[in-house]
């Protein structure tokens, strides 16, 4: 019986891979001077550099989450195609979204179609990682349940490690405060932060300049990776592509048989929260 995979935006899937899938998103909304716009896979709805230029700029975006009705509508639009749903939802630790999602689940008890929700725990590239090898797995045929159970197991398993190049946006989302921001900046602190098991951001450790870092996303990556489990490495930036690829050649310099499938932006609705400079590394790991 077919399936459709629905997934959030905030996963920060290329447009490309969304289409190699037939992955169905649901785009979350992020708002700037009183407009809103679609964080769409594509950025059709505004271009990502262009956000992250009014980031610069010093404009301040908010985000929306996903609500129940529509996920109701998806839903329906997808039983009317005769396909089962499994819904792939951005983390609870950092969106509401699947809430939205588990209340939509409640409208449709009684239906003779399959529908099953997922909670990540994961964002960005995180999320998108757990999409792709999910995608993977339906291209072998594996069945609905199959998938599911695949990444109830695969996502503690899903590395996320971030450093944030400005640390006023950690004081906007209250992870820091507004001192320790200020005092941080003037002595080049770095931040290093990841996804706990809660689907939480939460800081880690502190370096000292921008390319210990970097060094530091790809020495977690030696200490903790899990080439049993997958050997794909995602990396996803805010707006700085060069320090996006120096990470994957430090990567690719183990010599660990690893492949780097992507590089993307961090989308609008995480890039609001984590500011331009960010960089993401997104690997399989022994545990989070």
């Amino acid at each position: 019986m077919s399936y459709q995979i629905i997934i959030n935006s905030s996963s920060d899937l290329p447009e490309q891979v969304v289409k190699e899938f037939d992955f169905k998103v649901m785009p979350l909304t992020f708002n700037l001077e009183d407009k809103s716009y679609l964080n769409d896979p594509g950025y059709q709805s505004m271009p990502v550099k262009t956000f992250y230029q009014h980031l610069k700029d010093g404009k301040v975006a908010t985000t929306s989450q996903l609500n129940t009705e529509d996920y109701i509508k998806e839903i329906e639009a997808q039983f009317k195609e005769g396909k089962d749903v499994l819904i792939l939802s951005f983390s609870s630790g950092l969106s509401g979204s699947y809430n939205a999602a588990r209340l939509a689940l409640e409208h449709f008890k009684d239906s003779e179609r399959k529908v099953y929700l997922v909670d990540t725990l994961a964002a960005s590239l995180g999320e998108g990682l757990i999409c792709y090898l999910a995608g993977l797995k339906q291209r072998e045929k594996k069945t609905i349940e199959e998938v599911r159970d695949y990444v109830e197991e695969l996502k503690l398993h899903v590395a996320h490690w971030f450093t944030v190049d400005d640390l006023m946006f950690l004081k906007r989302g209250g992870r820091l405060s507004g001192a320790s921001a200020i005092i941080g900046s003037l002595l080049k602190i770095k931040p290093i932060l990841h996804v706990d098991n809660e689907g939480k951001l939460i800081p880690r450790l502190k370096t000292i300049g921008r390319k210990k870092a970097l060094n530091t996303l790809v020495k977690k990556l030696t200490e903790t990776i899990d080439t049993s489990l997958s050997k794909l490495v995602f990396i996803s930036h805010g707006d700085d592509l060069e320090s996006a690829n120096y990470v994957k050649e430090r990567v690719l310099a183990l010599n660990l048989s690893l492949e780097v499938k992507l590089v993307n932006y961090i989308g609008p609705v995480i890039g609001a929260h984590s500011g331009p400079g960010t960089i993401a590394l997104f690997f399989t790991a022994k545990e989070r």
